[in-house]
């Protein structure tokens, strides 16, 4: 059971070493300070998101609003974080940002709780509304961000960007918590076999509300590395929430619940990261991106069901 557990961390880690090795070979510029320097910087939007989809996914959910989220944090951002602002001004509004995360989360697990609706179901209604608002605020990209946080954001040391090391550190921390707690256990729980944990006196309902506030949480705050590569309000949304279900379940994360890592979604993140600017350097056009990321995808989850029917006889 522990070997298989390892099973999609050790493919991914082969993915990312074989497929920078090889972006190397054909690119020289692969392996430059600089291109690594962006590579991580724009590893770090999706492994925020990543990792609070991870949450959702633990106990047995999915958002599908978090790239409409992250799109109107960033259109937040060009009003509240505008480039006349003093940094007195940067610290509410950048709390504003995180509160419209806040707000998201609370009213998705409302919805999956009060009204008992399939998460995908419900969050997908988010998305559109949070697209809606997005676009009343802006109907094309304008609105620049302030500069100044913009470089607060992307400070590196040599080719590693700061936020890059916290991140890191969080995923470290955050599996420590999830593996080595009480609360951990229950949130894990919840996903693997809600009924039986509800039983056991856990406060299944809140628990579920919590993941899903960490989840729009966490697609808030990776709003602000977004709004910090676009530079700009724009009400365009990009395809995160694909990609954050899809770190997940490439770090090991299941679709049916109660199992993942988040240094695996950390890992999942950055080998897709990895794989678009590899093929941007490799390729004439971004289809074949997206052609690629497809097939990631559904390799992905083959595999998780794979290992999913590998462990129900012995689990019975």
């Amino acid at each position: 059971m522990r070997l298989r557990a390892w099973v999609p961390l050790a493919l991914m880690t082969t993915l990312i070493l074989a497929l920078g090795a090889y972006a190397s070979v054909r690119q020289s510029a692969f392996l430059t300070h600089y291109n690594l320097n962006n590579l991580l910087l724009a590893t770090l939007p999706l492994a925020l998101v990543a990792i609070g989809q991870t949450s959702a996914l633990l106990v047995g959910g999915f958002d599908v609003s978090v790239a409409a989220l992250m799109t109107m944090c960033v259109v937040a951002a060009s009003f509240t974080m505008g480039p006349s602002a003093s940094w007195r001004e940067l610290v509410p509004g950048a709390l504003a940002l995180v509160g419209i995360g806040v707000a998201t989360g609370i009213f998705n697990a409302a919805i999956i709780r009060l009204l008992r609706l399939p998460s995908i179901i419900a969050t997908l209604g988010t998305l559109s509304i949070l697209q809606g608002f997005s676009l009343l605020l802006r109907d094309h990209p304008e609105g620049s961000i302030n500069f100044d946080a913009i470089n607060a954001l992307d400070t590196s040391v040599s080719f590693v960007p700061l936020a890059f090391i916290g991140v890191v550190a969080l995923a470290i921390l955050a599996d420590l918590w999830l593996y080595r707690t009480r609360s951990g256990l229950a949130l894990r729980a919840v996903g693997l076999d809600a009924t039986s944990s509800r039983r056991l006196g856990m406060s299944t309902g809140r628990i579920v509300v919590l993941a899903f506030v960490l989840c729009s949480v966490m697609a808030s705050i990776a709003g602000f590395y977004l709004a910090a590569q676009v530079q700009i309000g724009s009400p365009i949304i990009g395809n995160y929430a694909l990609e954050s279900i899809a770190a997940g379940v490439l770090g090991g994360a299941s679709l049916a619940g109660g199992k993942g890592t988040i240094i695996g979604t950390m890992g999942g993140a950055l080998l897709l990261a990895e794989l678009q600017q590899g093929l941007a350097l490799l390729t004439p056009g971004p289809h074949v991106q997206q052609l690629f990321l497809g097939v990631v995808t559904i390799g992905a989850v083959a595999l998780d069901l794979a290992l999913t029917h590998i462990r129900k006889p012995r689990e019975t």
